[in-house]
């Protein structure tokens, strides 16, 4: 059973794509496989000429929370390189109890 999650703060998320590259660059996925990759909604008009658009970047079944990098006492790829740090590896338990706290998240356990 898994004790450790990706817990993803999606409303700072920029959308710079920078978790899904150095993923993949991490992996060396070829072109059209991801272990994370962002999605994008909107952009919605929410009022007169005020637009919101939200970047979701999610984990994929590919995903294995950068195994040998943690195993190295690193962080995983996408949580190392995000710009907005809106991305934390950590025990799943602590994730959730931040979850509680804020809304706009998203955890992420692997398989």
């Amino acid at each position: 059973m898994p004790t450790h999650g990706l817990l993803i703060d999606y409303e700072f998320c920029t959308g710079c794509h920078t978790c899904e590259l150095a993923c993949k660059s991490e992996h060396g996925f070829p072109v059209g496989k991801w272990g994370i990759k962002l999605l994008e909604f909107g952009p919605m008009e929410i009022r007169p000429n005020k637009y919101l658009i939200t970047y979701i970047p999610y984990p994929t079944d590919l995903c294995d929370l950068c195994e040998d990098r943690v195993k190295k006492g690193k962080l995983p790829a996408c949580v190392h390189h995000c710009q907005a740090k809106v991305m934390e590896y950590g025990i799943i338990e602590r994730l959730t109890e931040k979850m509680k706290k804020k809304p706009k998240m998203l955890l992420w356990v692997p398989k």
